[in-house]
């Protein structure tokens, strides 16, 4: 099997991993504050790949530091963001719209201060994409007969945008800093940080509070193991060997794996008016992703590996 082909379905693997947790961790807030959770959840993250890369701190450099403070930073804002909204809305809502990263991340990149050096810039389908994919959010987050009206959405669905926002910021960090620090030092640090940043914040924005029942200590579990420590390990080495297109649109599927696993252990079923808007958000995705303009070299094509 090529690295390229176990990179696509590795990726794959991690995204399905991604959508998935998003009912697990709906049903564990009921027990645990959505800010506490996520600070365990990246505390006992960084506490394993601490263990695992052990033999990395000794090479540990400043600008490593600084890079995985600025990735760790995004990062926090947008599980932050993520876990405070999904409290307040569905599983497949708040998927839908984490889902717009995919289209954040080409717009903001026509910020030459946020482009990656390398990027092009965002050409007519990025924009278009946008365009669709916002009437998609509109549909799916407001009530019907609401029409354009953004009192009536949901402050889930408002605080899940935020986590797009923050999300897209941590995909055009990560782009920044990977060619110049070691992947196995930026997953270990930006999840320090990250873990950091959530201890200092978490207290400041809310009453911490935790049951610790079964189904909260299965969800840290997995979300810091297998969603966190393994998922950023495994992302950070296939997108060496991936087109940032290709990722894109592997990303793409978290929405579609988490409204699958929604409907089969919860039973959520979207409205014609919801589903037509999560039809938009992924068409927007597509003009995104499905129309380049030019194609994009990978990271193992344009970074020697050591």
């Amino acid at each position: 099997m090529s690295r390229s082909l176990r990179a696509h379905l590795l990726l794959t693997a991690v995204v399905f991993v991604w959508g998935a947790t998003f009912v697990l961790i709906k049903g564990a807030l009921r027990d645990v504050s959505p800010l506490l959770f996520n600070f365990i959840r990246m505390a006992l993250a960084f506490a394993c790949l601490a263990v695992v890369y052990r033999a990395h701190w000794k090479h540990v450099t400043r600008r490593a530091m600084v890079s995985g403070a600025v990735v760790g930073f995004c990062l926090a804002m947008g599980y932050q963001f993520q876990t405070a909204g999904l409290r307040l809305t569905s599983p497949s809502k708040s998927a839908f719209i984490t889902g717009l990263v995919v289209v954040l991340v080409p717009l903001f990149s026509g910020i030459p201060l946020l482009r990656p050096a390398g990027a092009h810039v965002p050409q007519w389908n990025a924009y278009l994409g946008a365009l669709v994919a916002f009437v998609g959010i509109v549909l799916l987050t407001t009530p019907a007969g609401a029409g354009f009206d953004f009192v009536s959405v949901n402050r889930g669905d408002l605080l899940t945008f935020g986590c797009a926002v923050g999300f897209a910021l941590h995909v055009l960090a990560l782009a920044h800093t990977a060619p110049r620090v070691p992947y196995t030092q930026l997953a270990l640090l930006q999840i320090g940080f990250c873990a950091l940043f959530m201890a200092v914040s978490g207290p400041i924005l809310e009453h911490p509070s935790i049951r610790w029942t079964p189904r909260v200590v299965v969800a840290l579990l997995i979300a810091a193991l297998l969603a966190t420590a393994a998922a950023f390990t495994v992302q950070s080495w296939a997108q060496q060997f991936l087109p940032a297109t290709h990722t894109a649109l592997i990303l793409a599927l978290e929405p579609v794996f988490a409204w699958l696993t929604s409907f089969v252990i919860l039973g959520e079923r979207l409205n014609l008016r919801a589903s037509a808007g999560a039809l938009l958000i992924l068409a927007g995705i597509g003009f995104t992703e499905f129309l380049p303009n030019r194609m994009q070299p990978t990271a193992h094509e344009t970074v020697p590996l050591n």
